[in-house]
């Protein structure tokens, strides 16, 4: 089974797409270092005052994926003081 995370990010201090690579880049190397999780920038790219990223993990029991991403959700809400989580989605495949 597979299940994403999606999150819609507001990066409000963003002045350009560098300023905005300098602020996710850091955020998504460590979402795989400490979640052990695939993270990538999958849209938004042009738009320097948003980015949506998506989690992926693979696992057996949908509940475990479940928990584990609404983890990764609560810790990016109060650990990424470059912006606000606008929304996010978890799905399962």
């Amino acid at each position: 089974m597979i299940a994403t995370l999606t999150l819609h990010l507001r990066l409000p201090l963003c002045s350009s797409l560098k300023e905005k690579r300098r602020r996710i880049k850091p955020l998504m190397a460590r979402l795989r270092r400490e979640f052990n999780l695939s993270v990538a920038e999958m849209d938004l790219h042009d738009v320097w005052g948003e980015s949506i990223i998506v989690c992926a993990m693979i696992g057996g029991d949908a509940a475990f994926l479940q928990s584990a991403l609404s983890a990764v959700e609560r810790w990016v809400e109060s650990n990424f003081p470059d912006g606000d989580v606008w929304d996010s989605r978890i799905e399962m495949v």
